[in-house]
């Protein structure tokens, strides 16, 4: 017997059913108008196919929740054709798609630890840490002068993207990012 849950109880990476097919809830906002019911608008992923769909549920509506098991595993490498990860326990290496990483990839380095995602025993999707601590590889220097409040300036980590931070931070610092917003959190 599947776990029913409704729109109230709804959490990011959360995978549902809807119309008998696979998802994971990518975002979602409940709304309150002035007239008329709530609702719910979410972003909601297709397990299956990758393809990402706008929805809205009304308040309270209900769906089955599809359990899914995540293991550790740390980034090895990733060519064309494949990302290869590596259990940390039994040091078993998986290979997936590039477009089952694609999201995480831009957060992690080698080495770095992962989630792999499984559903029914397959796997499904890569997730990055909510936060990674990076070094910055490129990053003008801040003018002086420039510094109205909370003045930032474009800075590129050594994943690969680019993020904004304040000014007095410079190449080679190590800084911590949250991966889900992409945002500058602080030195390391």
């Amino acid at each position: 017997m599947a776990d029913v849950v409704n729109t109230n109880q709804f959490k990011t990476g959360m995978a549902i059913e809807i119309d008998g097919q696979p998802f994971t809830i990518v975002e979602f906002q409940h709304v309150k108008p002035g007239k008329g019911g709530a609702f719910v608008r979410t972003k909601v992923r297709n397990i299956a196919t990758g393809a990402v769909l706008d929805k809205t549920f009304r308040a309270g509506e209900k769906f089955d929740r599809i359990h899914t098991q995540s293991r550790k595993m740390a980034y090895l490498y990733s060519t064309d054709g494949e990302v290869v990860l590596m259990d940390n326990e039994t040091y078993e290496q998986v290979s997936v798609p590039p477009a089952m990483a694609e999201d995480a990839l831009k957060w992690v380095v080698e080495n770095m630890e992962v989630e792999l995602m499984y559903l029914n025993g397959e796997p499904f999707e890569v997730a990055a840490p909510n936060f990674v601590e990076l070094t910055i590889t490129k990053s003008d220097p801040g003018v002086r002068g420039d510094t109205a409040q909370g003045a930032t300036k474009p800075a590129t980590l050594e994943s690969g993207v680019t993020i904004q931070v304040p000014l007095f931070i410079e190449e080679g610092e190590k800084v911590k990012v949250d991966t889900r917003s992409g945002e500058y959190l602080g030195r390391a």
